[in-house]
């Protein structure tokens, strides 16, 4: 399958994760919705690996085991896991049973921008310029455009969801900056990578069963199929397409995928759900996807050189 196809099936599958949480939502728990979605991308990425089995090979010529030996790598893991899957996956969860499935969409191409942030502030593995300081400004007014403290609707519980959308969001910003901090360096295979931080997201969820999958369900075809789609394809393959389009285009490549999301995740929303977007939504989804490009590099303000 070409980059460009698997770039695509990326935007889709991604966009279209916030639908299936919203649909799933009818049937199950928002705790039984992340610990499936969870379960399922582990086994799919688990049979990956076991299929492939790939292996590193170093500067002298040595192939590397499958999974990583050291304690430390299994520790930094846990971490990933946590901030990858674990506390993303219940935040959005949680807050689609508050918020809409576009709006939430829109929260999550804050990702960047919560990045950018966290690798300049917190890791200190990046440098921002002026243009990218701006951007990252322009991104935060963006949220707070969306959010509309101006309105008496946001004290109540949809405040708390959009609340919790962000904090998925800065989870993910942690995670890179963590990941380039402590494992890029690591002679690990990709789809090893990518197992590694969902299979130990799944045994993290296995010890909260008690708290997140015991309860009623009520499952049709609908619910199943969302839960199915989630798992199998936003958390388990998807993630394999995202390290081939990596390797095709490289990081900054890659990361377009943040344009193509809440495009999918509003349209969808909105032709399928029924749903609504008031004028301050989009226009704060605009100052969002604008800070990006500024945060990014790609746009830059009048007359400054190009930064690194």
């Amino acid at each position: 399958m070409s980059a460009w196809l698997q770039f695509l099936g990326m935007g889709l599958v991604w966009g279209a994760s916030f639908l299936f949480m919203k649909v799933a939502l009818e049937g199950v728990s928002f705790g039984q919705v992340a610990w499936s979605r969870t379960m399922l991308g582990a086994i799919a990425l688990g049979l990956v690996v076991l299929v492939t089995r790939p292996r590193v090979t170093d500067a002298s010529g040595t192939a590397g085991p499958v999974l990583p030996r050291e304690p430390v790598v299994w520790g930094h893991f846990l971490v990933v896991s946590l901030t990858t899957c674990v506390i993303p996956y219940l935040s959005f969860a949680w807050a689609e049973q508050y918020v809409s499935s576009s709006l939430a969409s829109i929260y999550n191409a804050t990702t960047p921008i919560m990045t950018a942030l966290m690798a300049t502030l917190v890791f200190r593995v990046e440098r921002l310029g002026g243009s990218r300081w701006f951007g990252v400004g322009l991104g935060i007014l963006g949220v707070l455009v969306v959010i509309a403290p101006w309105q008496l609707s946001g004290l109540t519980g949809s405040l708390a969801g959009q609340l919790a959308c962000l904090l998925a969001t800065l989870c993910y910003g942690f995670t890179f900056g963590y990941q380039r901090r402590f494992l890029s360096h690591r002679p690990i295979a990709p789809a090893t990578f990518a197992f590694l931080s969902i299979g130990v997201s799944a045994v993290v969820m296995l010890a909260l069963t008690p708290w997140l999958a015991i309860g009623p369900v009520t499952l049709d075809w609908r619910v199943v199929g969302s839960l199915l789609a989630l798992g199998v394809l936003g958390t388990g393959l998807a993630y394999i397409w995202n390290i081939n389009v990596l390797r095709a285009w490289g990081p900054t490549g890659v990361s377009t995928v943040t344009y193509v999301t809440p495009v999918v995740g509003v349209a969808l929303g909105m032709v399928l759900l029924g749903e609504q977007l008031s004028w301050h939504e989009p226009v704060g989804a605009v100052l969002v996807l604008l800070g990006i490009l500024f945060a990014q590099g790609r746009l830059r303000m009048p007359g400054r050189r190009v930064e690194p």
